[in-house]
């Protein structure tokens, strides 16, 4: 794996933690991090604050764990339907008013987790002192604002303002402690009552965005002026910025706004035609004795490969299967007595194993279907998926949980006769997708691993990697795996999507948005996430895939396959089904 893939491992493992500590401290499931964003149930939650937005170079343990119990005492404690109803409108006062809300719930931690205040008092103050290291308090409106927002936070938390800017602010605050004396008080004295501490923060954020007004007014025309503009607003932009971004994400349709000139609309996603459209089994289309050369192929890389298949379906039953009652132990020492054997007990009063107990044996409670992106870029991926695949369903197989292994790919590149239907239709505005879809089935869910093994050889067919539609191959394969088991609550889905990257498909990019496939199987995965019909898990193939899937592992298949491996795909797995409550 490469130094970067490693270092997205990494961060991928700190979120997982990060995510599991929000879930414990806020008793709500599903939490997630999407590209360095925090999610719930594939819906991303806006970081109004400042000092909760990670960059590149804060992704450490601390620092998840400060945004982690900052976002939990949010949730505990504030009451959004009172915050947002009060909330102003410009950005300035709206920044303040966000951020005071937000020191207010991180005083209110429970005075035994001293773990949690630590954190939240150094997240803050190392985001102070790199806001003021980047010299954004050389501005009269800069060192007015890091000075209102010190000073609020040294009332709030009963503690001195940070020691290495104390001497740099004393001036400011002396000019402000009459105007905004009593209101500052009135933050920790307030603090458990929202409604009456957000009038206290509205009344600090109005007064500090005219003053800010004020300035600007006092330095119009001078030299210099738009560079302090520029620096007063880069503490709040991006904030702004990322809000706009999700309500856009979160709107009901799932595309942007066409880029090629057409009126702000949001379009739906659609199809120009399905006349070509396949669903095929791929080992049927090839020459037998082709088909047995790629399956003595595979065997041959699968006898170097080093995992424990056995104890790899143990880990798998656990997870998998739930107990179910199968009759009685008898003759046991304890338990419930077996009105049979009461003779027994009056002939042989030192006999004691006149008890019987329930039986209950593991039953496997679940099906997995394995969907497999078979674009050209995974072409030379396939011979080490088609390994995986193998000890996955067989694991599985012997766990007794059904599997179903599927794949997708365009039945010819750049359009075929999609695209010289829709240049002969005239080429009507807006097509959709443009080509020939084929779905590829590798194994059906009726039948068993050892039957099905030589289907796998097709996956080292290389003209079979050619395009890829990912958004309709999600819909296709929740589909045949909602069909494909009982009705029954007790009963977990789980897709595993293995991909490299995002949607391709040139001729639909060219005649479609940019991003086109790319909010498709963003707005599919969200809407299958949510249904809670199944849980998806993402497996990207040297590639972070969080920004499509909520619950994902970056795997390296250019190594050779290991029980490390294994063990860590079979987590994420029944992680998935955790999140998603299956």
């Amino acid at each position: 794996m490469s130094a970067a893939q490693q270092v997205r491992r990494r961060q991928q493992y700190l979120e997982e933690l990060a995510a599991a500590s929000l879930g414990a401290l806020s008793g709500q499931a599903g939490w997630a991090y999407r590209g360095r964003r925090l999610s719930r149930h594939a819906q991303t939650l806006p970081l109004r604050t400042p000092h909760l937005r990670l960059e590149e170079d804060d992704c450490t343990l601390d620092n998840y764990r400060a945004v982690s119990d900052a976002i939990a005492l949010r949730l505990l404690h504030t009451d959004e339907t009172l915050h947002l109803a009060a909330r102003p409108a410009l950005p300035e006062t709206r920044l303040i008013y966000d951020l005071l809300e937000q020191l207010r719930v991180e005083a209110l931690v429970d005075p035994d987790m001293p773990g949690v205040k630590e954190n939240l008092a150094r997240r803050f103050t190392d985001w102070c002192l790199a806001f003021y290291h980047a010299g954004l308090t050389e501005t009269s409106s800069g060192i007015l604002i890091y000075s209102v927002i010190q000073s609020c936070w040294s009332r709030l938390m009963a503690c001195a303002v940070i020691h290495e800017t104390e001497d740099y602010i004393e001036t400011t605050r002396a000019s402000f402690y009459q105007a905004l004396g009593a209101d500052m008080a009135g933050l920790r004295r307030t603090r458990f009552d929202q409604a009456a501490y957000q009038q206290h923060a509205l009344n600090i954020s109005l007064w500090l965005e005219q003053e800010l007004a004020e300035s600007l007014e006092e330095q119009d025309g001078e030299e210099g002026d738009e560079s302090e503009a520029r620096q007063r607003f880069a503490l709040f932009l991006e904030n702004e910025d990322e809000e706009a971004s999700l309500l856009e994400e979160q709107a009901a349709s799932p595309l942007p706004s066409h880029r090629r000139g057409a009126p702000e609309e949001l379009l739906p996603y659609q199809v120009f035609t399905t006349a070509y459209d396949r669903e095929l089994e791929p080992a049927r289309r090839m020459r037998a004795a082709l088909l047995d050369e790629y399956r003595q192929a595979l065997d041959t890389r699968l006898a170097e490969q080093k995992i424990n298949v056995r104890r790899l379906a143990r880990q798998l039953a656990r997870h998998f299967s739930s107990p179910q009652r199968e009759g009685w132990h008898f003759g046991e020492e304890e338990g419930i007595i077996d009105g049979r054997r009461l003779s027994q007990v009056i002939s042989s009063p030192a006999e004691r194993r006149v008890f019987q107990r329930e039986r209950w044996v593991p039953e496997a409670s679940a099906q997995v279907s394995f969907l497999i992106d078979c674009s050209g870029s995974m072409k030379v991926h396939g011979e080490a998926v088609a390994m995986l695949i193998e000890i996955l369903t067989r694991a599985l197989d012997m766990a007794g949980v059904p599997t179903e292994v599927l794949g997708f790919t365009t039945g010819a590149w750049n359009g075929g006769r999609a695209l010289k239907d829709w240049r002969r239709a005239g080429k009507p505005a807006r097509p959709g997708r443009l080509n020939e879809v084929q779905y590829l089935i590798f194994k059906p869910a009726s039948l068993a691993w050892r039957r099905a093994r030589r289907n796998f050889g097709a996956l080292l067919k290389a003209d079979l990697y050619r395009e890829g539609v990912d958004g309709e191959a999600v819909q296709w394969a929740c589909s045949r795996l909602a069909d494909n088991t009982p009705a029954d609550e007790g009963v977990r889905r789980l897709l595993v999507v293995i991909s490299d990257g995002s949607p391709c498909d040139s001729a639909t990019n060219t005649a479609n948005d940019e991003h086109y496939l790319d909010s498709h199987l963003k707005q599919v995965v969200a809407q299958q996430t949510r249904s809670g019909r199944q849980a998806i898990l993402g497996l990207g193939v040297g590639l972070d895939l969080s920004a499509y899937y909520p619950n994902q592992l970056i795997i390296d298949l250019e190594r050779t396959l290991d029980n490390a491996l294994a063990d860590e795909i079979v987590y994420h797995m029944a992680l998935a089904c955790r999140h998603q409550g299956v």
